[in-house]
């Protein structure tokens, strides 16, 4: 488990008060956290950032109240003497400023047109139905796919479609033998006796009816999806920012993709620069970088976050140490080859295939050498606390810790942050952080 120090830190005007304060208000929750758990855990964190400043406060408090053991929260009634010791649990503290699905409290809200109507001004576009779809864990499509790629989950509905459509032929067929061409239940039911078949039917309806409202609910909230990455050219975005950071030719410039006026928002413009920017190791030059801030501004970008990316490189040295995006193979999820067909319901013509990669992101890469022990020079020089011997986080690096995890048998993670940030957020705490 480990959890993300604020970028507080990173506010100049911030005083030794306040940070203390933010500081202990961290220490505190992950205190609580762990009574709570049981466990006494085993420190790990970077050195020389505010992630070693809350992990050595932690295993200061920590350490105070094992030492007074009739008065410890970890050997009482609840816990029994020692239980705590009886397995190893390990947090990672890291102090992390790069933080990023976009929806509020598990609803989703969609706007649909119905096309075209006349009227005496002769034709017009109907007005947008709005409608909310709430996404809840008995869902059980939701609950499997919440984390997956778009194509992935695109190719799966479409199979939910089919499977259903194959169920309701059935019970068609079914009727259609018994003589019951109509949809009067209650007949169903009074011959239901008369084969199995036809009663095991009868029975699936209810369930079937629910799997056609889920079918409906995700098929709505996918092809918006995809109206989306079609409209904003999500895809191309995608594909530039895997070949940035793979350090790939890329097909085009990148300043011909932010100055083109039908690609992307202002915010995919300027995330793709910053990532571009982060991920460089020769920083662009004045003249280069006055380019980009050109373009930038053209296409509606608020400068601010490249400010703020700035000082955060300078700061941390970035430009002499970019971190590797990861290496092994890609793997070709299918979104054409599979779901743009005639029949699928998804029509994906202008939308190119997303090709992923299988890779560990920077997180889960020191998770993994932490947990396997790896000798890594991203964490050799961690600090290591043991009590018991007298880096805001975001939606993109938890779904890539379950994924890693599902490949570790016996063992679990749980993920902790001080503040958590979608893509629209982080770039408005980039606009704030940049105005410092």
């Amino acid at each position: 488990m480990y959890t993300l120090v604020d970028q507080k830190r990173n506010l100049p005007d911030i005083t030794d008060t306040e940070m203390e304060t933010v500081m202990d208000t961290i220490v505190d929750s992950l205190f609580c956290f762990f009574v709570t758990l049981g466990a006494v855990p085993i420190i790990r964190c970077s050195r020389g950032t505010a992630a070693e400043m809350v992990a050595v406060k932690l295993d200061k408090k920590l350490r105070e109240n094992l030492r007074d053991a009739r008065n410890s929260l970890f050997t009482g009634d609840t816990l029994g003497a020692g239980q705590f010791r009886s397995f190893k649990f390990q947090i990672c503290i890291l102090s992390l400023e790069t933080l990023e699905r976009d929806f509020h409290l598990n609803r989703v809200n969609l706007e649909e047109s119905s096309g075209v109507e006349n009227s005496p001004a002769g034709a017009r576009p109907k007005r947008k139905n709005k409608k909310s779809y709430d996404l809840t864990p008995v869902d059980k499509f939701w609950q499997k796919h919440k984390g997956s790629p778009f194509p992935e989950v695109a190719e799966s509905v479409q199979q939910e479609l089919e499977s259903y459509r194959a169920q309701e032929d059935e019970v068609k067929r079914l009727k259609s033998i018994m003589g019951l061409e109509g949809e009067d239940e209650g007949a169903i039911s009074m011959l239901s006796d008369n084969t199995a078949k036809l009663t095991s039917a009868v029975s699936s309806l209810p369930e079937l009816l629910e799997k056609k409202r889920l079918i409906d609910l995700h098929t709505n909230v996918a092809t918006a999806v995809l109206e989306h990455i079609k409209a904003r050219k999500l895809d191309v975005y995608f594909e530039y920012e895997e070949k940035i950071m793979s350090k790939t030719t890329l097909d085009k410039s990148l300043l011909d993709i932010i100055s083109d006026p039908d690609a992307g928002t202002p915010e995919d413009k300027m995330r793709l620069f910053l990532i571009y920017y982060i991920s460089t190791q020769q920083a662009p030059s004045e003249a280069d970088l006055e380019q980009y801030k050109k373009a930038l501004t053209d296409a509606g970008c608020n400068l601010n976050p490249l400010q703020y990316i700035k000082q955060w490189k300078a700061f941390t040295k970035m430009a002499s140490a970019p971190a590797s995006y990861g290496s092994t193979t890609t793997k070709p999820m299918g979104l054409l080859s599979r779901v743009m067909n005639t029949g699928s319901q998804f029509v994906m013509e202008g939308v190119k295939n997303l090709v992923l990669k299988q890779q560990n992101l920077p997180v889960t890469r020191i998770l993994d050498n932490l947990m396997e022990m790896k000798s890594n020079p991203e964490t050799d020089d961690y600090r290591y606390f043991d009590p018991k011997m007298l880096r805001g986080g975001n939606y993109i690096e938890y779904q890539n810790l379950v994924d890693y995890i599902k490949g570790k048998q016996g063992k679990h993670i749980l993920y902790g942050c001080s503040e958590l940030f979608n893509a629209t957020q982080f770039i408005k705490q980039l606009s704030q952080l940049g105005q410092k």
